[in-house]
C-alpha cells in the first residue's frame, strides 16, 4: 500500500494540536498536491523536499503524490511540515523502513541540500507531545539547534539531527546505520544579570515604591520630569523580582519560543520590554492572520515598561485594559482564537507636562493649567485606574548630585522582597495583586484606625470601587514587607500616598 502517516505539530496560540501527516502515492501525471489547509509557507513545501530529497541520493517517486495535513479544518503554517513529508515520501515508495514511525513525532524545515534548519515553537511543541502523550512511548525529532530548546521540558525524549541523511539513518534496514542519539541538555546556570539599584542615587520614595510593587506584582506610573531617574529606575526593577519558578521559567521560554526569540542564555530571567511609542496596538496584545504573541506576551512573569506613555495612541493604550486585570489576552479570528499568557507587570513613565518640567526647580515650565491637563488627559481614567501605584519623581537639586551615597544593591531589597512574596504564596497561594473580591474582604481589611483613614481618602480623593480595592492590596503588600500579620494605619498611610490622581490639582 502506498501510504504513509506520520505525526507532527501544528502551533494555535500557546497550543500545539497534533497533525497528521498523511502521504499517498498513485497513479497518475507526476506532481504534488498538499491539502488540509496549508498557508504558502507550507504549499511551498514541495519545491523544497523534492530538492532535498534528489540531493540526498533519494528517488522522487514519477507519481502522484497527495499529502494531506489533518485535521482539515486547523491552519497550518510554517515549514515545520517538510521533515514529515519528506519522510513520508520515503516510507511509502519504500525507500526507508516505516514500521518504526509511529513511535517519532517529528518537525523541521528543509534546506534544498537536505540540512534540517530550526523552527519556531520548538518548546511548545515539545511540551505538547509530552503531556498529551505521558505514560506511552514517544520522541520527537527535531533539528540539531532546536534541541537545548525543547530539552527544557523535563523526560522529553528529544532525537536532533542536522540533515535529513541522518534522520533517514535512523530508520534503516542495515544494522551497522548509524542511529539518532537521545538528546541530554546540560545543567543551565540560573544567574541572570540585571542592572543594580546601587547605582541609582537619591530616590529614596521610588525605591521604595518600587521595593513594594515587586513585593506585590503591582503596576506602576512614574511622572517626573525629563532626567529625574524614571527609565533608569524601571531597568533595575526586574532585579527586585522574585526567583522565577520552574513552571514560570517553562511558561516564559515557551512564550518566546512561539515568537522565535528564545535564547538559552536567557533561561530563568525576567523579561524586561520596552516598545517603543510608536508602537501599534496589534503589535502590543498580538495578533495576525495567524496570531502570534505580542509585547504583553513576551513580557510574561516580566516587565513591561512603556517609557513616554502620553506619546502612545490612546487606543492603543486602551488594549491594556483586559491583560492587566485577567493576565491573558485572546486574540479572535473569524475562523479561529488564540489564548495568549499575559501575566506582567507594567511599568509606565511619563512627564507631567508637554514641555516636561511642571514642578522642576528650574521653573523652566510655562505650560498653562489646560495644556498639562489635555496632554495628561491622553491616559484614560479606566487604564489609570488599573494602575496599583502612581508616583511622583522629583528631580534632583544639581548641588545636591555629586554628594549622594550609593544606593542600596538590588541583592539586599530582593531578600525583602522574597520574604514578602512567600508569605503571600503561603497565604493565598498567589501575589496581592490577584486577591479576588472575597479575599480582599478577609485579608486585606485594616484595623478602625486604617480604615477610618482609608474611607476619608476615597472620600476626597473621588476613587472607585476597583481604586479602593487596589489601595488595600498595596497595604497588604506593605504589611507583607513588615512582616505584619495584620493591615494597620500606618501601611494604609503609605498605600494611599502612591496613589496620586493625575487629575487631581
Amino acid at each position: 500500500m502506498s501510504l504513509a502517516v506520520l505525526r507532527s505539530r501544528a502551533l494555535a496560540g500557546m497550543q500545539a494540536p497534533a497533525v497528521s501527516v498523511e502521504v499517498h502515492l498513485a497513479n497518475g501525471l507526476p506532481g504534488m498536491t498538499i491539502v488540509g489547509l496549508p498557508d504558502a509557507e507550507v504549499r511551498e513545501a514541495k519545491d523544497r523536499v523534492r530538492a532535498a530529497l534528489q540531493n540526498s541520493g533519494f528517488d522522487v517517486p514519477a507519481r502522484r503524490i497527495t499529502v494531506n495535513l489533518a485535521p482539515a479544518e486547523l491552519p497550518k503554517e510554517s515549514g515545520r511540515f517538510d521533515l514529515p513529508i519528506a519522510l513520508g515520501i520515503l516510507a511509502a515508495s519504500r525507500q526507508i523502513r516505516g514500521e518504526q514511525l509511529d513511535r517519532f513525532e517529528f518537525a523541521g524545515e528543509l534546506s534544498l541540500s537536505g540540512e534540517l534548519r530550526p523552527v519556531r515553537g520548538a518548546l511548545a511543541m515539545t511540551f505538547a507531545m509530552h503531556r498529551q502523550r505521558e505514560g506511552k512511548a514517544g520522541a520527537f525529532i527535531l533539528p540539531q539547534a532546536n534541541a537545548d530548546e525543547a530539552a527544557l521540558v523535563e523526560d522529553a525524549a528529544i532525537y536532533p539531527a542536522r540533515t535529513l541523511l541522518e534522520v533517514c539513518a535512523h530508520f534503516s534496514h542495515l544494522p551497522e546505520a548509524p542511529r539518532l542519539a537521545r538528546y541530554r541538555r546540560e545543567h543551565l546556570a540560573a544567574n541572570p544579570a540585571y542592572p543594580d539599584f546601587a547605582e541609582v542615587k537619591g530616590q529614596p520614595q521610588a525605591k521604595r515604591a518600587l521595593e513594594v510593587a515587586a513585593a506585590g506584582c503591582h503596576s506602576v506610573l512614574l511622572v517626573g520630569p525629563p532626567g529625574a531617574g524614571k527609565t533608569m529606575l524601571a531597568a533595575r526593577f526586574p532585579g527586585l523580582l522574585p526567583r522565577m519558578s520552574d513552571g514560570e521559567a517553562l511558561e516564559s521560554a515557551a512564550v518566546q519560543s512561539l515568537a522565535g526569540s528564545f535564547s538559552q542564555d536567557r533561561w530563568r530571567q525576567r523579561p524586561f520590554r520596552s516598545p517603543h511609542h510608536t508602537t501599534s496596538g496589534v503589535a502590543l496584545v498580538g495578533g495576525g492572520n495567524l496570531p502570534r504573541p505580542g509585547e504583553v506576551s513576551l513580557a510574561h512573569h516580566g516587565v513591561l515598561f512603556l517609557d513616554e506613555l502620553p506619546e502612545f495612541d490612546r487606543r492603543v493604550l486602551e488594549v491594556l485594559r483586559e491583560p492587566l486585570e485577567s493576565g491573558h489576552i485572546t486574540i479572535s479570528r473569524a475562523a479561529h482564537q488564540a489564548d495568549f499568557p499575559a501575566r506582567f507587570q507594567l511599568i509606565a513613565a511619563m512627564n507631567p507636562c508637554p514641555c516636561g518640567w511642571l514642578g522642576h526647580p528650574s521653573g523652566k515650565c510655562r505650560c498653562s493649567q489646560e495644556a498639562v491637563q489635555r496632554y495628561q488627559d491622553r491616559i484614560s481614567g479606566p487604564l489609570l485606574d488599573r494602575i496599583d501605584i502612581q508616583l511622583q519623581v522629583a528631580a534632583l537639586p544639581p548641588d545636591s548630585m555629586g554628594a549622594q551615597a550609593d544606593g542600596e544593591p538590588s541583592s539586599e531589597i530582593a531578600r525583602r522582597v522574597e520574604r514578602a512574596h512567600a508569605r503571600q504564596l503561603a497565604r493565598q497561594d498567589s501575589s496581592n495583586s490577584q486577591l479576588r473580591p472575597g479575599q480582599i474582604d478577609s485579608l486585606c481589611q485594616p484595623d478602625a484606625a486604617g480604615k477610618q483613614l482609608l474611607h476619608t481618602a476615597a472620600r476626597h480623593l473621588h476613587w472607585s470601587a476597583r481604586a479602593y480595592h487596589r489601595v488595600l492590596k498595596v497595604a497588604r503588600t506593605i504589611a507583607d514587607l513588615a512582616g505584619a500579620e495584620h493591615v494597620e494605619a500606618p501601611h494604609v498611610a503609605e498605600a494611599i500616598q502612591y496613589r496620586r490622581a493625575l487629575r487631581e490639582h
